[in-house]
C-alpha cells in the first residue's frame, strides 16, 4: 500500500432504505418474495459499502440470511445497513429489515444478513485496499470483533480455507469442548 488509509466510523456509511410492498413484489399468498427482498438488501448494502470504500463495489458473498417473519403486501419495510469490518480489499456489511403497516403499527424485525463486498479500481476493475472500520458503540465493537470468525466460515464454506487453518473457528469450538 502506497499510503496509509484513514479509518472511518460506522456511522459515516450507514444507509437506510424504505420500500412499500406492492402486489407485484409478492407471491400468491400475499407475502414478499424472498428474491425481491434479497435484491433490496443487496442494493442497500452495496450503497453502504460503496460509501465506506468511496468507490464502486461488487457483491462477493451473502451469508447468514435469516427470514424470521412474513412481510405482507401493503407493509412498509425499512432496511438498515452498516459496515462491521473491513479486510484488505473487502468489507462486511450487516443489514436488518424491519416492517410495519402503513400507519406505522405492528413494528417487527423480519430479516437480517451479512453481505461482503470488494472495492474495485475504477480503471481496471481490480480489487483495491479499502479503509479500515472504526467501531464506536458496544454493538459495533461486538460485530467488529466477531467478523474474522464469520470471514473464516465464509472462506471454509467457499473452499478457500481449510478448517485447520481457521484459528478463530477452532478457538470457538475448543472453548465449547
Amino acid at each position: 500500500m502506497s499510503e496509509e488509509l484513514k479509518g472511518k466510523r460506522v456511522t459515516v456509511s450507514s444507509t437506510t432504505m424504505t420500500e412499500m410492498i406492492m402486489p407485484n413484489d409478492t407471491n400468491p399468498m400475499g407475502n414478499l418474495m424472498g428474491g425481491n427482498l434479497l435484491r433490496w438488501m443487496d442494493i442497500v448494502c452495496g450503497i453502504c459499502a460503496g460509501k465506506h470504500c468511496e468507490r464502486h463495489v461488487v457483491t462477493a458473498s451473502v451469508d447468514h440470511v435469516s427470514f424470521k417473519k412474513a412481510i405482507k403486501v401493503g407493509d412498509v419495510i425499512t432496511l438498515e445497513a452498516s459496515v462491521t469490518r473491513a479486510f484488505r480489499t473487502s468489507v462486511e456489511v450487516f443489514v436488518e429489515v424491519y416492517a410495519t403497516d402503513i400507519k406505522g403499527h405492528n413494528p417487527r424485525r423480519c430479516n437480517s444478513a451479512y453481505y461482503t463486498f470488494v472495492g474495485l479500481d475504477q480503471e481496471n476493475g481490480k480489487p483495491v485496499e479499502i479503509p479500515p472500520v472504526i467501531p464506536v458503540t458496544e454493538i459495533e465493537q461486538q460485530r467488529f470483533d466477531a467478523a474474522p470468525r464469520r470471514r473464516e466460515m465464509r472462506l471454509i464454506l467457499g473452499g478457500r480455507l481449510k478448517p485447520e487453518n481457521a484459528p478463530g473457528i477452532r478457538a470457538l469450538f475448543e472453548a465449547i469442548i
